[in-house]
């Protein structure tokens, strides 16, 4: 601490002088600068220092240097403790060069003085000092004076400190060698002209940096483990080949170093300095790229390309040396990829940049057309293009861009004309498929040299394919990229061509990709529409303005499609444009999207209002008015995504909010706003944000559901953040403004912004007690980030007796919430209010440290805990678990910055360590007893066994412990049940819960504690012993734990703990988790008695976690000796005779091997050993031992998701991964040697006839999920074919199918139509040519495979694939019964199915006519009964029925789709249910006609079937086609109804009696039901008024919400498919006998918009949108679909406008404002009793029955004031009131009663978390102000009721006092200040004005 000494002398110094108060500052500035964590608060005080300094040098120059020097001094000595960070270090550099203007001598004096310390002589540099010298060299001037001045000792001193390091390998993850190098490169640097004597005289030749140069080749070649520092050494020996004084002298060097590797040991001679060359400790490669790397990085140009001495042909560095090492890189398969093609990347960089150099040396071209070099160049890139590692991707990219733009200047130097490597490339890209991601970046690269026109004649399915892109993630940014390049390159061209107008440029665009745009803005899938709009089309409008009018009138529909693309593009041109004035119709057509069903569309209308391009653009009042209707009808949105977009778009509008008001308080709002709008803009902007507070704090109650109260807490967290003073260090962006107090200020001033009241306090610390993390972690966030340090103390004490509570819950949720509110107690707590606190260990309060104190009382009650489950672990499991403890102490430990603080206090290192090593002694006691239990031992031979129970071994030990607990005479009754007993559960849920808690508790204590960040001086608060006792804890969990979640835990935990033990300097440290390794391997090798990884989850992740936790930087050997002794010890052979109840130890190998191939944390370590475990797996496969192959298949899965990669997105059908076998075979060479090894095993001629071949079909799985790579004549791909094709033959039908998938990916794009026209030759062209039915089969399944794929996007034309037509038509006998085989048949027909457009109109009307006898013979055999049955006969005329039904949906034949139309309704249930399955895909959806016709004929045969009924199956299919085809209400007819013939009546009596007497299954229930309402939809008269009554009361049954979702979604959609028409004659009066009916669905409709799956509430908001349309209005596009709240809304206004004065409305609405008794759930809570494991699930848990309460209070309210005095509905309020007012009055007076004088404090707390008690009593609320408001409008005649005795005011002000109480403990929202009920808001407004802008 010499700054802060330093510090205290400058201020003794200057405080009695004048300069006194700005010195005091400034080195208070300095202090805060120095004692500051986080960069923002260092520079912040940084930078105040330097203008105290600026002020300060005035008047230190009229000082002496006396008085100056201890000011110097000190900035100086500040300046020595920064200079790890360069930026702080350059600004007291200019504080020191400020402060010494005048007396510069007295700086550099002081420097040398400082600088000298440093360099004493024989002494090693600190990793502190490498970095003052590194620092100084670079940045200081006086520094490298100093330097230059005292070169040779400063050699001396590295020289001695690398050799130190060398031999002493402080630690792996250490930075010290890499500081000492850094210093060496920077002295080579700065200091080249006073280096260069020192190795290149002879006369000057430096012994100290000769052996500094053996020091830095011995780092290179591997002394070093640190991949970085061997990297670095290399770029240091190329900075020291620079200060040559002759570019020769430098080359020579670089070649002797370049030459080293293949030489050996030896003499190097390095200018004049002789070496001897270490020998490679290990050849791994990386040494040739040390020295290609760093000689690319900093080697000067003109040695690179000057001419190398003895070499021919005039041979220089950069073409004949560096670029054969380039390129031996890239193939060598090491864990140095990234590295390889960074040097790919940088060696073209120095290629273009000493172009005119290399050009007078050779005199030609550098890459010539036909040059070796252009040629393995062009290789090289295509080769990796595809390479998966992370950062290769934008090597590629430059590396082609360069490439091109080197040919570009060479071609036009040297004048040539012919340019082909353009054409060969882009030809290459185009033969690529669109899938692969790597075809794009070369394309990107070629259209500024080729031009747009040339490259999209070339190329036309380009938009196409670019839109295929834009749906699939990963080739996302590659498609924007190339079409803003294309678009960019093309107005460039039509500007310099035609220079029209902006318009012309428009219509030009739109030409070429206005369909694109379209299509995607339009498309139904959110990727693609999103990815559309936010990379396409704001660019687009930026770019060309004028395509704005083109967009706008594309989407002028009324779909949901055209909305959302219309608001896509409002929002696009107004973050181009600023402002967007809108008019009446488009602010209705805003309003609309915003209450749309789709949430896209919503969302998207929602930015529309809250964007803008300037954050400090006011929101406009039609904005603010659009947001307040919109949010609270969005709160309980059920999708994740959309709660965080939604907080995204707030958080916008709050900003605008904020720096508007604030430019307005400044004065410096815009120029158009008056004062008087400038006033009104503020009182908006204040009450908008109070009114989004008083929204959130109000949806936080615990009877909301889980979505309100989570979209409350993000829209809680957007305000506080936004428009609170609370400035955050740790973050960079989201910080509040300086100005931020003024606002503040003017806000509470109008009684607005109360942020952090009382109310407010108590509803974030309810949502502490809920059941889910993600709201209890978000509140505790809330809460100590944003409000007050401490809570007040009455709180505190009862939150803590609460944590106490649930800490001993046996619930696992009760307990993490228990251990949430210890964490934010001891956040919000100071000494005050611990002493205040009930801890355990009075004694522990005298402790200094508030954390300290807390886990010391945690750890206590931990103690306390462990002791009862010694005793009983039944009665600790069920009233004293010990993981809540853990899991608090976890929290306090690891959670709580200020603990760690504290940790490193070193007055409380000795406390800290011994309560630190009580915890983990306590926690290892735990872990014996437990996991001792489940094995009936409790005593030490517990630690013995190694393998986990079986799970009846623990049934047993847990049956003995709860006889034992209940006590020895009461014994199970029914001890052989096949249901855990709660006392089973209890027991488990305690032992495995624990052991995940400790796992995670000791391995982040580990990572927190071992810390090389940790000051040494603080000392091991995890001393040796204690961690030797943690790992016997993990390696119990893991050898013992049959769990996965324990298991999973705590691998998480070890997985901490080993990283850091692996990275900690301490050698004993670091050799814990090796020798833990190697155990683990010896008891893997080892005899045993019983399965460790069968029956022990944990065994594999032991070394998994070990393995993981070595640093990435480092070459893993612990992962090499893992993988190498597990292939050695699988590859063991089987012993002769082996117990199948144990594991081999070669099985094992594999789960292990298996384990780390599936571990996240490796990555592509493992890939370097991929080869040998692929090997291993395919021979597993063929092993005579089952558990053998079971291993291998499992480890063969793991490696092909690892090589591989995740799928991608899937589009039509067609998986698009973007690795191609040609880029697999590149990456993995070797791993194609074995895959193409087993393929020709397969294939090999046999003498004994086929044999099976286990490994074949996994080989051909792999080959399966690659794709097609490009044409290229020298493909590694080309020998698989052979072996492919030949596997036609195999006899196994899965062999047939999966070589024809396999056979895909080997054939490129432009050689596909050859091979088909080859296998289809091959086919026979006669019955007597076959020579085996397998080899036909195989055949035409590979013609299937490869037409499919040759058919799809961009694929082959019916013209290319004509001459594979007429091959096919010559063998169309292969359709008919000559051929034998039915399979055969089938597929030769799917082949033809592929090519319908190919084929001449006599071979189609030839398969037509075969079809066509085909199942006429099939049906005239059925009727004889003599038709014979054969085996794939079914699937034959399944296939048949299909193309049938194809054909006549693509061709539109009446007369085809006749024969459809007869073929569904003959008997046949083969082709029946082929059409039938036909129409529910959706494979006739492009033909009208034949929906239509299949429609009808379904309508004509529904009665027969019906009373048929003989499959099941069978009329649920015909039902569901059925609904399928008439789905569109516009598709029935009149034709329809004819069809029925009457029968209509008696379908639908059939139809609910199957739904009301029958069981058929849900399934089948739900297609009757939907059914009937089709029907009934169609047939709604007078005489039906029966049929709608048993119909309303099926779905009144499976609406409830105790039954099956299927049955609850049956209902809504009937309700949608026929609720409109049975509603729409009882509307204004025009059938008032309906009505009664009508009030029922109304109300079930209201019942299922709270349904909790979403698609039930969607079907729902469906009829709601429905009824909004007028009887003859047509129906649209699903635009008419409001969002479910948007669609109550809209029913409740339907009640009150239509059906307002029924009698029935009132009495209807009541009952969805239920009945419940505040009194009993009050004495539930009293009573506090043990709680139980598990409590009953709500039936519909997102249902709000106190939300709908305050719903439907306004509407009730308004159905009595708009009734006239004496009407029906009086009289069914004032029966109402008769019945309910007495009861609801002795409810107040119970509440007034009970929280008048304050809640008992054992409950009180509990009470603010209780869902019931909250429910209860908002739904009390309701009912109080209903009865009042109808002894308000009854008057005096209600006021007589018995029981009541009050009236309308006397109520009122009963019920606001105690609202008032209930608010004050946080069980009621804060009222409005009117107090009143609000009026029902409209669904939708437009704003008075004509225009408006968004």
């Amino acid at each position: 601490m010499g700054a802060e000494r330093e510090a205290r002398a400058c201020a003794a110094f200057y405080g009695s002088r004048g300069l006194a108060p700005t010195v005091l500052s400034c080195l208070r500035c300095l202090r805060h600068f120095a004692g500051s964590t986080a960069k923002r608060c260092k520079e912040k005080h940084l930078e105040e220092a330097l203008q105290l300094t600026r002020a300060l040098s005035e008047g230190l120059q009229a000082l002496g240097e006396a008085e100056t020097r201890p000011l110097l001094c000190c900035v100086l000595a500040f300046q020595m403790e920064a200079t790890s960070s360069c930026s702080s270090f350059q600004k007291l550099e200019q504080m020191v060069t400020q402060l010494a203007v005048g007396k510069e001598a007295l700086l550099a004096q002081e420097v040398d003085t400082l600088l000298s310390g440093l360099a004493l002589q024989g002494e090693v540099l600190s990793p502190e000092d490498l970095q003052s010298v590194s620092m100084f060299l670079e940045e200081s001037s006086l520094g490298r004076q100093h330097w230059r001045q005292n070169l040779p000792l400063l050699l001396q001193r590295l020289a001695s400190t690398l050799h130190w390091v060398l031999q002493g390998q402080p630690t792996p993850g250490s930075t010290w060698g890499y500081l000492v190098i850094k210093a060496c490169l920077q002295v080579f640097q700065v200091l080249p002209k006073d280096v260069a004597p020192l190795v290149w005289s002879t006369s000057g030749k430096s012994e100290t940096l000769q052996s500094l140069l053996g020091l830095l080749l011995e780092v290179a070649w591997g002394k070093a483990l640190n991949k970085d520092t061997r990297l670095l050494a290399g770029t240091a020996l190329s900075m020291l080949v620079n200060t040559a004084p002759q570019p020769q002298h430098g080359a020579s060097a670089v070649l002797t170093l370049f030459q080293l590797p293949n030489r050996g040991t030896g003499e190097l001679k390095f200018g004049e300095l002789v070496v001897e060359v270490p020998p490679v400790l290990e050849p791994d490669g990386l040494e040739k790229l040390v020295l290609t790397r760093g000689v690319l990085t900093c080697c000067k140009m003109d040695i690179l390309s000057c001419q190398l001495e003895g070499l021919p042909n005039k041979a220089c560095l950069l073409l004949d040396v560096v670029f054969p090492a380039v390129c031996a890189l890239t193939r060598e398969q090491k864990d140095c990829h990234y590295y390889c093609f960074q040097a790919c990347a940088l060696w073209l960089q120095r290629l273009r940049e000493g172009l005119a150099a290399l050009w007078h040396l050779t005199g030609t071209h550098v890459l010539a057309q036909d040059s070796e070099l252009l040629q393995e160049l062009t290789q090289l890139l295509w080769n990796n293009a595809e390479t998966p590692v992370e950062g290769v991707s934008e090597f590629i990219h430059s590396s082609f861009r360069l490439l091109l733009e080197i040919y570009h200047l060479e071609c036009q130097h040297f004048q040539d004309q012919e340019r082909p490597l353009y054409q060969q490339m882009l030809q290459r890209v185009v033969s690529m498929p669109w899938q692969i991601k790597a075809r794009y970046v070369p394309l990107c690269a070629i259209v500024p040299y080729m031009g747009s026109q040339q490259v999209l004649d070339a190329y036309p399915d380009l938009p196409q394919h670019l839109l295929s892109c834009l749906s699939t993630n990963h080739l996302c940014p590659a498609a924007a990229e190339a079409y803003k390049i294309l678009v960019r390159q093309q107005c460039s061209e039509w500007r310099d061509g035609q220079r029209g107008t902006e318009e012309a440029l428009a219509e030009q665009w739109a030409l070429r990709w206005l369909p694109l745009l379209s299509q995607g803005l339009c498309s139904p899938l959110p990727i693609l529409q999103s990815n559309s709009a936010n990379h396409l089309l704001t660019w687009t409008l930026r770019q060309l303005p004028a395509t704005q009018a083109l967009l706008a009138a594309q989407f002028g529909g009324q779909d949901t499609m055209s909305l959302r693309a219309w608001v896509s593009v409002l929002k696009a041109q107004k973050s181009v444009a600023g402002a967007l004035p809108l008019g009446e119709e488009a602010l209705e057509r805003l309003s609309r999207c915003l209450g749309t069903r789709e949430e896209g569309v919503r969302l998207a209308a929602l930015g529309l209002l809250c964007c803008s391009p300037n954050t400090n653009q006011p929101l406009s009042g039609t904005e603010v008015r659009l947001l307040r209707e919109f949010l609270p009808l969005n709160l309980n949105c059920d999708s994740s995504s959309f709660r965080q977009l939604l907080q995204a778009a707030v958080r916008k509008a709050l900003v605008r909010l904020r720096d508007s008001s604030l430019a307005q308080l400044r004065g410096k709002a815009p120029r158009r706003s008056g004062p008087a709008q400038g006033a009104e803009q503020l009182a908006r902007a204040v009450g908008f944000v109070e009114w989004l507070l008083q929204l959130s704090i109000a949806s936080l109650s615990p009877g909301s559901n889980y979505q309100r109260k989570k979209t409350a807490l993000l829209l809680l967290a957007a305000v506080l953040e936004t428009c609170t003073d609370t400035w955050s260090p740790d973050r960079k962006k989201g910080q509040p403004p300086r100005t931020m107090a003024t606002l503040l200020s003017y806000a509470r001033q109008r009684g607005c912004w109360d942020f952090f009241s009382q109310p407010n306090l108590l509803a974030l610390l309810s949502c502490l007690q809920d059941s889910t993390n993600e709201i209890r972690d978000l509140a505790s966030e809330l809460l100590v980030r944003y409000f007050p340090s401490t809570f007040p103390e009455p709180i505190a004490q009862a939150l803590f007796q609460l944590a106490q509570d649930t800490l001993g819950s046996p619930r696992v949720q009760e307990a993490e919430a228990g251990s949430v509110l210890m964490k934010t107690i001891l956040q919000k707590s100071n000494s005050g209010t611990m002493k205040s606190l009930s801890l355990e260990a009075g004694a522990a309060l005298t402790l200094p440290s508030r954390g300290l104190c807390f886990a010391q009382h945690l750890l206590h009650v931990l103690q306390a805990q462990y002791k009862v489950a010694r005793q009983d672990l039944l009665r600790a499991a069920a009233t004293a678990p010990m993981h809540g403890a853990i899991a608090a102490l976890r929290r306090c430990l690891l959670q709580v910055p200020e603990v760690a603080v504290s940790m490193q206090a070193a007055e409380l290192v000795q406390s800290w360590q011994e309560l630190l090593t009580c915890l983990v002694t306590t926690v290892r006691d735990i872990t014996s007893l437990l996991l001792g239990a489940l094995q009936s031992q409790q005593g030490p031979g517990a630690d013995e066994q190694a393998a986990a129970p079986s799970f009846a071994e623990m049934g047993n030990a847990i049956g003995s412990l709860i006889m034992l607990g209940k006590g020895q005479g009461q014994e199970e009754e029914e001890s052989d049940s096949v249901l855990l007993s709660e006392e089973h559960s209890l027991i488990l849920t305690c032992c495995w819960v624990s052991v995940k808690e400790i796992g995670l508790l000791l391995g982040g204590l580990a990572e927190l504690l071992l810390s090389p960040a940790l000051p040494a001086e603080v000392g091991p608060l995890l001393p040796l012993p204690t961690l030797q006792m943690a790992t016997r804890v993990f390696q119990e969990i893991l050898l013992r734990c049959r769990h996965w979640g324990a298991v999973e835990g705590c691998s998480m935990g070890f997985t901490k703990f080993c990283a850091a033990l692996l990275n900690h300097p301490d050698l004993e440290l670091q050799a814990i988790p090796r020798a833990v390794l190697e155990q683990g391997l010896e008891a893997l090798g080892g005899p045993r008695s019983s399965s460790i990884t069968r029956r022990a989850a944990g065994f594999p992740m032991l070394f998994l976690c070990i393995v993981s936790g070595e640093a990435p930087a480092q070459a893993r050997p612990l992962l090499t000796r893992c993988i190498q002794t597990l292939l050695s010890l699988a590859a063991t052979a089987l012993p002769q005779d082996w117990d199948q109840t144990l594991d081999l130890p070669q099985v094992c190998a594999l789960h292990v091997l298996q384990t780390l191939v599936r571990g996240a944390g490796l990555g592509g370590a493992v890939l370097c050993h991929a080869t040998p475990m692929m090997a291993l797996a395919l021979r597993g496969l063929g092993s005579p031992c089952w558990a053998m192959r079971n291993a291998a298949i499992q480890l063969f899965s793991a490696l092909t998701s690892r090589l591989l990669g995740q799928p991608w997105s899937h589009r039509d059908g067609c998986p698009s991964e973007g690795l191609s076998l040609h880029a697999f075979l590149g990456q993995h060479p070797k791993l194609g040697a074995v895959l193409l090894g087993e393929l020709k095993v397969a294939t090999a001629p046999t003498s004994g006839g086929p044999r099976l071949h286990p490994g074949l079909h996994a080989v051909l799985t792999l080959l399966a999920q690659l794709q097609p790579g490009a044409d290229i004549a020298s493909s590694s791909s080309a020998p698989f074919l052979e072996p492919l094709l030949g596997l036609a033959e195999s006899p196994i039908y899965a062999v047939r199918a999966m070589a024809a998938k396999a056979l895909v990916p080997v054939v490129a794009p432009p050689q596909r139509c050859r091979l088909l026209l080859q296998l289809a030759q091959q086919l026979p062209a006669a019955p007597g040519q076959i020579r085996s039915h397998n080899a036909v089969h195989g055949h035409l399944l590979q013609i299937q495979a490869l037409l499919s794929c040759a058919t799809g996007t961009g694929g082959l034309s019916a013209e290319a694939l004509h001459p594979v037509a007429l091959q096919l038509e010559a063998r169309g006998w292969l359709l008919t019964p000559a051929q034998r085989c039915p399979l055969v048949r089938a597929a030769f027909l799917q082949v033809l199915a592929l090519l319908p457009a190919s084929f001449s109109p006599g071979f189609a009307q030839y398969i037509h006519d075969t079809i066509s006898t085909e199942l006429g013979s099939l049906l005239q055999g059925a009727k004889s009964g003599c038709a014979e049955p054969q085996v794939g006969s079914a699937v034959l005329h399944q296939t048949m029925a299909h193309f049938v039904c194809s054909e006549a949906a693509r061709l539109g034949d009446s007369e085809r789709i006749a024969a459809v139309c007869s073929l569904l309704q003959q008997p046949n249930p083969d082709i029946q249910l082929a059409i039938l399955t036909w129409v529910i895909a959706g494979e006739g959806g492009s033909c009208n006609e034949v929906e239509k016709a299949l429609g009808l004929t379904l309508l004509e045969s529904l009665q027969s079937v019906l009373q048929e009924r003989r499959d099941k199956e069978f009329l649920r299919l015909y039902l569901e086609a059925l609904l399928h085809l008439y789905r569109d209400p516009l598709s029935w007819s009149q034709e329809a109804s004819s069809k029925l013939q009457g029968s209509s009546r008696s379908c639908l009596e059939m139809l609910l009696h199957m739904v009301e007497a029958e069981c058929p299954g849900p399934d089948l229930l739900f297609q009757a039901l939907c059914a009937a309402s089709l029907l009934l939809a169609h047939q709604c008269g007078d005489e039906d008024a029966a049929l709608v009554e048993r119909w309303c009361a099926a779905l009144e049954e499976c609406s409830r919400s105790a039954g099956s979702e299927l049955l609850r979604l049956a209902a809504a959609r009937s309700l949608q498919l026929a609720g409109p028409s049975v509603l729409q004659p009882s509307l204004r009066a025009a059938r008032p006998s309906l009505v009664p009916v009508t009030l029922r669905l109304i109300n079930m409709a209201i019942h299922l918009l709270q349904d909790e799956e979403r698609e039930v509430r969607h079907e729902a908001s469906g009829f709601a949108s429905l009824l909004q349309q007028s009887p003859g209005e047509l129906l649209q596009d699903g635009c008419i679909f409001v969002q479910d709240n948007v669609g109550l809304q809209s029913l409740l206004e339907l009640l009150l406008g239509e059906f307002g004065e029924h009698p029935e409305t009132f009495n209807s609405l009541l009952q969805h404002i239920p009945v419940l008794d505040v009194r009993s759930v009050v004495e539930e809570l009293e009573a506090n009793k043990a709680a139980s494991l598990y409590k009953e699930d709500e039936p519909n848990v997102f249902a709000e029955p106190a939300v709908l309460a305050q719903q439907l209070l306004p509407v009730l309210v308004q159905l009595l004031e708009q009734a006239p005095t004496g009407s029906p509905v009086h009289a069914s309020a004032l029966q109402w009131l008769e019945a309910t007012g007495p009861g609801v009055l002795r409810d107040l007076q119970y509440c007034k009663h009970c929280w008048s004088q304050g809640p008992a404090a054992r409950w009180g707390m509990k009470a603010l978390g209780c869902a019931k008690l909250h429910t209860a009593l908002a739904v009390l609320l309701v009912r109080a102000w209903l009865v009042a408001q109808v002894l308000r409008v009854l008057g005096e005649g209600a006021t007589t009721t018995p029981g009541l005795g009050c009236g309308s005011q006397e109520l009122e002000q009963e019920l606001e006092l105690v609202q008032g109480l209930l608010v004050q403990h946080g069980l009621a929202p804060v009222p409005k200040q009117d107090n009143a009920p609000e009026e029902l808001a409209p669904l939708l407004g437009t704003d008075s004005s004509r225009h408006a802008a968004v």
